[in-house]
């Protein structure tokens, strides 16, 4: 979100007020084609570099994490094995002709939310020196939707041509997830594509408390494989130093908001989560086309796993796009009961909290100049 954007300047509510938009009346449909040109940096992350990333003095592991990712970089600017480069992968090999690394093709980052690995990820692929049409950043989800709409060997030609393959939250939530995935990376890498990842999990550990990761673990030791986990430390940046999240709104506040706000969406919460149900998740982005807030009104706890795994992934396509959201009801540390917080997917329901908290701190001004 800009707030130097003419459309997110919010308009004075008169006879021609704005008409409010429905999420619950949109159903779109994304052609492959777009999935695969939008395998770029979200918008707000579109501007950051390693330069910009500040490491917290009291967590080394964060300007180490910037160290290692650098070299990282330098180490993609010639294909394995054909020389010139300026370092092997992992700043290995300085002064010499760079070799096909013999360790992992990948660097994995595991931290907690709002350290800044999507950060350090997008600094990454901005870093890598290679054309954007050879480097490729998606999350997960958009990694395994990609597969859904282009077949398995379409996505590995597509692909193997790439110099650098990101994934951000990489979190594997079913067995067919695992050998899917697992395949794919085995043949990207023995395509010569570099790998990178984010997730709140080691690529050890991934499925775990999720579905019975035991029975696949030669895919989930196959997937650690291409990978050196790096550790970063850290608080959410999101919340240091700032006030705390506003309250919930009423529901006129908030209704008054979205009708004051030039292409601001309104949305009972309950029709909302249904809506989801009906719409593919890799839809979630398409589905906020254009917006420039989120209303709400009577946000509750969700009331299952499978609802609050949809809501995940919409906060994240709102968090990439910088969409504030303004809502009336719970406030949304309570979205997600105890029973969830403490089961497999807590750290994405953390990561959400986190997210949708900051978003709806960015929607504070949508009420002061309604």
């Amino acid at each position: 979100m800009s707030s130097s954007s003419p459309a997110s300047v919010p308009a004075p509510i008169t006879g021609t007020a704005p008409a409010t938009v429905s999420l619950c009346a949109r159903e779109p449909r994304v052609p492959a084609d777009r999935l695969v040109a939008e395998m770029v940096p979200p918008p707000r992350f579109d501007s950051v570099r390693f330069g910009t990333y500040v490491p917290d003095p009291n967590q080394p592991s964060q300007s180490e994490a910037v160290r290692v990712l650098e070299d990282f970089a330098g180490g993609l600017g010639e294909a394995p094995g054909t020389g010139g480069g300026r370092r092997g992968f992992f700043g290995l090999g300085r002064g010499r002709a760079p070799k096909t690394p013999a360790g992992p093709r990948g660097v994995y980052l595991d931290g907690g939310y709002g350290v800044g690995k999507t950060h350090l990820l997008a600094s990454l692929w901005h870093a890598t020196p290679a054309e954007p049409s050879r480097k490729a950043f998606g999350t997960f989800v958009e990694l395994t939707n990609l597969v859904g709409a282009l077949g398995f060997q379409q996505t590995v030609q597509t692909l193997s041509g790439h110099r650098l393959l990101c994934i951000d939250e990489f979190e594997l939530d079913d067995p067919g997830d695992t050998v899917l995935v697992s395949s794919l990376l085995a043949r990207l890498v023995e395509a010569g594509v570099a790998l990178a990842a984010t997730s709140n999990t080691l690529p050890g550990k991934l499925g775990e408390g999720r579905f019975a990761a035991a029975d696949f673990l030669r895919e989930i030791q196959g997937l650690s494989a291409h990978f050196r986990a790096l550790r970063i430390d850290g608080e959410d940046y999101r919340h240091r130093g700032l006030p705390e999240a506003p309250a919930p709104y009423s529901d006129e506040q908030v209704t008054r908001a979205a009708r004051a706000t030039e292409g601001a969406s309104l949305d009972d919460f309950a029709a909302l989560l249904d809506h989801l149900a009906r719409v593919h998740p890799s839809r979630y982005g398409a589905l906020t086309d254009g917006l420039t807030a989120v209303c709400l009104t009577g946000v509750h706890p969700v009331p299952d796993q499978s609802t609050a795994l949809r809501l995940v992934v919409l906060a994240d396509r709102l968090y990439d796009r910088e969409v504030p959201v303004l809502a009336s009801g719970l406030p949304f540390d309570r979205l997600f009961g105890e029973e969830m917080l403490k089961g497999g997917y807590r750290k994405k329901y953390f990561r959400a909290i986190s997210r949708l908290t900051a978003l709806a701190r960015d929607a504070a001004r949508l009420v002061d100049t309604a």
